[in-house]
């Protein structure tokens, strides 16, 4: 009978005195048997369970017997710091993770999430509340089914409810077993996701925050799990010691606020969401998910050496000799200027080569000496001077479509080399300024000051030419970012922010292939998650990438101010950048941002110019 009780539900009895035995049956009452059984407590763990918990058992505060059964273990899990900072403090609170090994994951993450907050309650095994030092901090659960499971687990879930809408932390494992493996795919991974938890989060209007660990349970257990789900049961003691001396790999996800949740019509697609959530905190470089290659990969084109600086001396003598007039702004040291090729022919090559400094730091550039065009002859250049060092601190170019067209058809247009455009496109745009090759060097890149002053730079241009009506041009996502991110802003862009009237006249040269996205352990599908906030595909972003940088600062700056996306390109020509074709009105950007890069006046003349008075106060993307 004590062995039907272990194999169904645990590895722990309660005996005389309320202190768990880690045995098959009480020594205290079966002395002969325990004794025969013996080799196979060994063999199942329970022994040095029993060790372990000898070790840590005299001390009582819940989180000291944590750390105490964590450090008998030499078990390490160090998230980054920025990660954990990101936990709330106070308010309803839900954690949701993977259950990859069935025990030390929850004795860990209650030991970091105390830390945070003292308030936490972990919804759990009714087999661990039979750990005294435990219980006050359980809620347990029957996670096995069965026929009165669900009518014993209505209080526990009751209870639950009522801690986290007066304010606490509630941490789950929402498979409500250890991750085993699933035929036919051969893939291990969490079953289903409980609806209940979505119940939860949705009744308690909760933040969530996903965490997800990485590794899995041995062949053994697996394959014993395949035989009946009760032997993979009686081997979770061996697969908990053997993870003696082993750093547990956690990654802490973006929290995410309840207003990201309450879009989900029911629990059943909010948990599916919160599961995915989860499993691509898991999607890193290295995590081998496979996805269809954006495009073929061409051979790798070896980068020639990049050119000497120019003579800084030439370079201020032709900044010098400038007209007043062609300065756009002024902060300090730092100016824009705007010139025509042929009046700063050491600035330009200078402008070449920061160019391809810069973009090769981004895993970007044309792997040529420096980065100059046919289109820089007749194309205007927009530069930020610092004066005091004698320097370009970064630069953008402008091509006027109402010019260049008449001059060259086109052809003279750097955007036709990456899309097929028709003249209706730019009839319907009007004269419009057609942005690229942006940058700013990389000494300078820690402050957003010079992409600033750059912007004030374009904003000056415009209010002195109120006509231009449009901005357009290539943004690029380097192959620093991983596949599954630039997938996923593609995705995302082009089903939220896509100017579908314009995209109609335009055709990638060689298209970005959108295929369904599948993440390692998680059914749900990139398509049908619905990420309808740009700041909520930041924070997506920013969970799969390293050290949590989030999409690309110029397409941010792009969308706050009401860009559009037209379609994606791959640039082979560029590193294999992903280039987003992008259309911004600035009739419809908000006007305090208009006033922020083009002052009061210049809007004012802006707007007068095309007949407003006033002016569209869109919301900022953010």
């Amino acid at each position: 009978m004590v062995m039907k009780l272990i194999l169904k539900g645990g590895n722990m009895e309660t005996a005389l005195g309320n202190k768990p035995v880690f045995a098959l049956v009480p020594p205290s009452r079966f002395q002969g048997l325990a004794a025969a059984l013996r080799p196979i407590e060994t063999l199942l763990g329970l022994t040095r369970c029993a060790e372990i918990y000898e070790q840590a058992g005299a001390i009582e505060e819940p989180r000291a017997f944590m750390r105490a059964v964590l450090a008998c273990m030499e078990i390490n899990c160090e998230p980054r710091p920025e990660e954990v900072s990101q936990i709330p403090e106070k308010g309803p609170v839900v954690v949701v993770a993977n259950h990859p090994f069935g025990g030390i994951e929850g004795i860990l993450l209650a030991d970091l999430l105390m830390s945070v907050r003292p308030d936490l309650k972990i919804m759990a095994n009714f087999m661990l509340n039979r750990v005294p030092q435990l219980k006050a901090l359980t809620i347990p659960v029957d996670p096995f089914g069965g026929p009165d499971a669900a009518r014993a687990n209505a209080g526990p879930m009751l209870a639950a409810l009522r801690w986290v809408k007066q304010g606490g932390m509630l941490l789950v494992f929402p498979a409500g077993e250890v991750s085993h493996l699933r035929l036919p795919r051969c893939e291990i991974t969490d079953s289903a996701w409980s609806p209940t938890v979505g119940f939860i989060v949705r009744q308690a209007r909760a933040t969530v925050v996903p965490i997800f660990f990485k590794g899995q349970n041995g062949p053994l257990f697996h394959a014993a799990g395949l035989v009946h789900p009760r032997l993979r049961t009686a081997l979770l003691a061996r697969e908990l010691i053997n993870k003696q001396g082993r750093r547990i790999a956690m990654k802490i996800g973006t929290p995410i606020p309840y207003r990201w949740i309450q879009r989900y019509p029911d629990d059943a697609r909010l948990v599916e969401y919160l599961r995915w959530r989860t499993c691509i905190l898991g999607c890193k470089p290295s995590s081998g998910i496979r996805l269809p290659a954006l495009v073929k990969a061409p051979g790798a084109k070896k980068s020639r050496p990049i050119v000497r600086p120019q003579d800084p001396a030439l370079c201020r003598r032709e900044v010098e000799n400038l007209p007043a007039a062609q300065c756009l702004a002024q902060s300090g040291d730092f100016s824009v200027w705007q010139a025509e090729a042929a009046q700063i022919p050491h600035l330009l090559t200078e402008i070449g080569r920061l160019r391809e400094v810069s973009f090769r730091a981004a895993s970007e550039g044309t792997g040529n000496p420096l980065d100059l065009d046919r289109f820089d002859a007749h194309y205007l250049h927009l530069f930020v001077w610092d004066r005091a060092a004698s320097e370009i601190v970064g630069a953008y170019r402008l091509g006027r479509t109402d010019i260049l067209l008449k001059r060259f058809g086109l052809k003279g247009l750097y955007t036709t080399t990456l899309f097929h455009t028709r003249t209706e496109f730019y009839a319907k745009m009007g004269p419009a300024l057609e942005l690229g090759r942006s940058f700013v060097r990389p000494e300078y890149q820690k402050s957003y000051a010079p992409l600033l002053l750059l912007w004030k730079g374009i904003g000056g241009f415009v209010a002195r030419h109120p006509h231009y009506r449009r901005l357009f041009g290539p943004v690029s996502i380097s192959r620093d970012y991983t596949d599954l991110s630039r997938r996923l802003i593609a995705t995302t862009l082009l089903q939220h922010s896509q100017a579908k009237d314009l995209a109609l006249m335009v055709r990638p040269r060689r298209p970005v292939k959108i295929a369904p996205i599948r993440v390692p352990g998680c059914r749900a599908r990139s398509e049908l998650l619905h990420l309808q906030d740009f700041k909520e595909v930041c924070a997506v972003i920013a969970d799969i990438e390293f050290q949590k940088r989030d999409v690309p600062v110029l397409l941010r700056h792009y969308l706050n101010l009401g860009g559009q996306l037209i379609g994606f390109n791959i640039d082979r020509e560029f590193g294999d950048v992903m280039d987003g074709l992008i259309v911004v009105d600035l009739l419809q950007t908000d006007r305090k941002t208009l006033e922020r890069y083009m002052g009061a006046d210049g809007v004012a003349a802006f707007m007068a110019c095309h007949g407003q008075e006033g002016g569209e106060r869109r919301p900022a993307a953010g």
